[in-house]
């Protein structure tokens, strides 16, 4: 009997040990970040939060690796047979999600779907693209013709939204819920949204590379950045991106945590709508810009982490221009100014997501410009409204960032401050920097475009579209079980190389 005891003890210890085992094994990796997507159509929009989610969805015909690399990825090579036209062989026996093979019709559905009103989210990048330019040589050769020569426009199809394949016949069947059922050949796919919540992804077991460690994907939109961090230390996540400076110390000093750091290419800023009056008069943009202490608000709101901007793009672009002084901070000049164009005692207003840096820049902001006479009401949006309120015109200031999708000036620039382009919240309209954007693009890298894009970021810092704050560093909680996630300097991560540890 005692025999039969112990040994009772000793199979219910293992059961025990064999249970705890497998309790370990993980899964299911859980991601929190601090906005919701907004669509996860890639030619509806382009900003971080929906990106990060359709980069672990999609594939493009060639890829930026963390490291600033384009190398091939749909495409199994390709190359510039003239300074307009381009070919592409596609990988052979990539599958959609829907279990559908790529073929060469739908890479060219995709460009003609981002070149139509549908794709105006990324039309900085399509309009590059000769709408006739499209030739099917065969299912796996495509010929891709640009307007002219246009330097950047390799690497703008590495852009997650404008450079992605999707399948044509899912995304007709689908109309216009095509943004709540995407289709792609990355490596996950999708299985639900539960709008302001989280995103849930499936490994897709017939991808074309190699196989993820984790089955499933829950990307969680937590908007407080304590909530986040929170999360992360309860192992209620596995990954929180966005982690605030307020936060760095916190997730550093914890001994189940990692902190990893990247320096961006993000420039956030306060920016002025310049083609609504009184902001239309130099003088009110001069006078707001002098009020304003960005250094001072990039060392309160990101506690050193980080540095403030002197121009409209980070160091980490390509022909950043180092000789730039930045702006001036001048209080008794400011009101100089007002009072010169007639505009004391004006009243304004400064929207903002709901993300705390961004309203911590505003507040700061707000009592800058309540000491030269400007009273600044503060109006915070959800991210979905905030674009969208910004797409209609209706602002003063307003606080954002942008980020290039590589590190190339044109696209640090052409979206934001070309004629008519959606993403130009400040409404720049100036024929000059129309014309150094266009030339900046169509000529080959060297000294003639260095010198394009250095009058440009004059030029655009005596415009002051944009009051800049504070060029980022991007900061990323993990649990220690977590290995092999290799930060973007885009802010777009793949999930799909994670592995875990014990």
């Amino acid at each position: 009997m005692r025999r039969c005891r112990a040994l009772a003890l000793v199979l219910a210890g293992l059961l025990v040990m064999t249970m705890g085992s497998f309790a370990f094994a993980q899964d299911t990796l859980t991601v929190a970040m601090a906005q919701d997507a907004k669509t996860l159509d890639p030619h509806g929009t382009n900003d971080m939060a929906s990106n990060t989610v359709m980069s672990q969805i999609y594939q493009n015909l060639l890829v930026l690796t963390a490291e600033g690399e384009l190398l091939p990825q749909l495409a199994e090579s390709y190359e510039q047979i003239d300074g307009k036209t381009y070919k592409f062989t596609l990988k052979k026996g990539v599958k959609f999600h829907n279990g559908d093979e790529l073929k060469a019709s739908d890479v060219v559905y995709s460009f003609k779907r981002a070149l139509s009103p549908k794709g105006s989210a990324v039309s900085s990048y399509s309009s590059a693209i000769d709408p006739d330019g499209f030739e099917i040589v065969d299912d796996y050769n495509v010929i891709i013709r640009t307007k002219e020569e246009n330097t950047p426009f390799v690497a703008s199809l590495s852009h997650v939204g404008f450079g992605c394949i999707i399948s044509e016949k899912a995304t007709e069947a689908a109309g216009d819920d095509y943004g709540q059922n995407p289709i792609g050949t990355g490596p996950y796919k999708f299985v639900s949204w539960s709008k302001g919540d989280r995103v849930v992804l499936e490994r897709f077991e017939d991808f074309a590379g190699p196989k993820p460690a984790a089955k499933t994907i829950v990307i969680r939109a937590i908007t407080e950045d304590t909530t986040r961090t929170i999360e992360l230390e309860t192992g209620a996540v596995d990954i929180a991106l966005d982690i605030t400076p307020n936060d760095l110390k916190r997730v550093q000093d914890n001994e189940n945590l990692n902190l990893l750091r990247k320096v961006g290419n993000l420039t956030s800023y306060i920016g002025i709508n310049t083609a609504k009056a009184p902001f239309n008069d130099i003088r009110i943009r001069q006078a707001i810009s002098m009020a304003i202490d960005a250094e001072g608000i990039c060392e309160a709101v990101f506690r050193g982490v980080g540095t403030t901007p002197k121009g409209p793009f980070s160091p980490g672009v390509m022909y950043y221009a180092s000789g730039l002084t930045g702006q001036e901070y001048d209080v008794e000049k400011a009101k100089a100014l007002l009072k010169e164009a007639g505009a004391e005692g004006l009243k304004i207003q400064i929207w903002t997501s709901d993300r705390k840096d961004r309203i911590d820049t505003a507040t700061f902001a707000q009592a800058m410009l309540s000491e030269i006479g400007i009273d600044a009401e503060i109006k915070v949006l959800e991210w979905g409204a905030f674009l969208e309120g910004l797409k209609a015109g209706q602002h003063d200031l307003f606080v954002l960032g942008w980020i290039p999708s590589v590190p190339d000036p044109a696209f640090a620039l052409d979206a934001c401050f070309s004629t008519g382009s959606v993403w130009n919240f400040s409404r720049v309209e100036v024929e000059d920097i129309d014309a150094l954007l266009k030339k900046g693009k169509t000529i080959p890298n060297g000294e003639e475009r260095a010198k394009v894009y250095a009058e440009l970021q004059e030029k655009l810092n005596g415009y002051l579209p944009w009051i800049y704050i504070q060029n980022n560093e991007f900061l990323v909680g993990t649990r220690k079980t977590i290995a092999n996630l290799k930060l973007s300097s885009n802010g777009v991560n793949h999930f799909y190389n994670v592995t875990f540890k014990d």
